[in-house]
């Protein structure tokens, strides 16, 4: 079973006011929340169970979207009472999820990235094909993010280079690489990537479509204007 997590667990202070009353992953883009885009699309690729972990106003999130059977899909929640940061996130989520492999998205970006490229290498993990902890899926430096992330050399992804490009907010991650946080704690997820980086232990890939990190009303006002117009 091809599992997803979504990362919706943010504030979203930069995007307030907007987000005092409505948590950011359902705020509408092109005439639909920007969750359900991922839904949507993570559905079509063939994924069966998504596990979404939310923290401010999530109770909103799910009565939205339920237990995912409008979408094809079967959802469950990891409810945090305080957001834990993305590794914590993760690592809290994991009991919901089994110990294969499994694709994690940010709620907070929309893209056109079809999740069917990620099936070959979500199997190649499951397979022990390859022993990497991490697949990360890099894009084009956007105007507010110019410095980027990491490097990308050949299909290994590493913490420095020449060239940098940014993460995407779309991974695939073995649970090995969360074994060291205990559920319920805070933790980043830079440190465990750059870490496992020395090691050459993260594959990834450029992809040069569209993508768009939603981080303020002006981003999505801009987004929103460009998928109706």
């Amino acid at each position: 079973m091809n599992s997803a997590l979504i990362l919706a667990a943010g504030r979203g202070e930069r995007m307030r006011p907007l987000t005092d009353h409505t948590p950011k992953p359902l705020l509408v883009v092109g005439g639909k929340p920007l969750i359900v885009w991922h839904l949507e699309n993570l559905a079509a690729a063939g994924f069966e169970r998504v596990v979404i972990n939310h923290a401010h106003l999530g109770e909103q999130i799910e009565a939205a979207l339920g237990n995912g059977a409008a979408f094809g899909l079967r959802i469950a929640y990891s409810r945090e009472g305080v957001a834990l940061e993305t590794a914590g996130g993760i690592a809290n989520a994991l009991p919901l999820l089994d110990d294969a492999p499994f694709a994690v998205v940010n709620a907070d970006i929309w893209t056109d990235y079809d999740f069917r490229q990620l099936l070959p290498r979500l199997d190649a993990m499951r397979s022990h094909r390859t022993d990497s902890l991490a697949h990360l899926v890099l894009v084009d430096n956007p105007p507010q993010h110019v410095r980027g992330d990491f490097a990308l050399r050949g299909n290994l992804v590493q913490a420095e280079g020449d060239v940098l490009l940014t993460f995407s907010g779309i991974g695939i991650y073995r649970p090995a690489l969360f074994a060291g946080i205990e559920p319920g704690a805070h933790a980043r997820l830079a440190p465990l990537l750059r870490w496992a980086m020395e090691h050459d232990q993260v594959s990834g890939v450029h992809y040069a479509g569209r993508w768009r990190d939603i981080g303020t009303p002006e981003r999505l006002v801009q987004l929103n204007m460009e998928l109706l117009g």
